[in-house]
């Protein structure tokens, strides 16, 4: 069972692909190796899961990351439901600097999203009750929180479905200023 690696546009974003099993009695594939990971993980290793449930369709997370020193690499899975799931490099530099990517996530498709430090994550639930499982590099640190305003227009990304719930701190991340320059990785 061996898991395969897909580039995206964002430098750094790769698309995890299990290959499942598949058999009368359901499935079985590899979500995670770190052997076979290694080449993205570059030394890094897992500190903390955790696993979110957004019930109404339309909800969005996000846009979330969190700055030095406790950038951390996301890798995010949809368990149960189907999301629009959405990467924005925010790294001082990059050649894909306040670019955006999004990829749709379903357990069927066994695919798992690799975030880069220093790159805003958040997801649009498309169908009731969806499940995420995230995988971090770094603990939770709500002095180094941060966020985006998911509808800024200096990013302009295009959500599948009108907003219907956002959390109140989500509704009021501050928009991006003119003179932001990125994440000093």
């Amino acid at each position: 069972m061996s898991l395969t690696l897909k580039e995206t546009p964002i430098t750094g974003m790769v698309l995890v692909q299990g290959q499942p099993f598949r058999d009368r009695r359901g499935f079985f594939y590899r979500a995670f190796c770190d052997q076979q990971l290694a080449s993205v993980l570059g030394g890094r290793i897992i500190r903390q899961i955790n696993i979110s449930q957004t019930m109404e369709i339309g909800a969005i997370r996000g846009l979330h990351f969190q700055t030095p020193p406790a950038t951390e690499m996301k890798l995010v899975r949809c368990l149960r439901g189907r999301v629009w799931d959405v990467v924005v490099d925010l790294r001082e530099g990059s050649k894909t600097f306040l670019e955006w990517h999004g990829v749709e996530l379903e357990p069927n498709a066994s695919i798992m999203v690799v975030i880069p430090e220093g790159c805003a994550h958040g997801f649009q639930v498309l169908e009731t009750g969806s499940e995420l499982l995230y995988l971090h590099t770094a603990p939770y640190t709500p002095t180094a929180e941060g966020g985006l305003r998911y509808n800024d227009p200096r990013l302009g990304i295009s959500w599948p479905l009108v907003p219907t719930d956002l959390s109140q701190r989500d509704q009021t991340h501050p928009l991006l200023a003119d003179e932001f320059s990125g994440i000093s990785l």
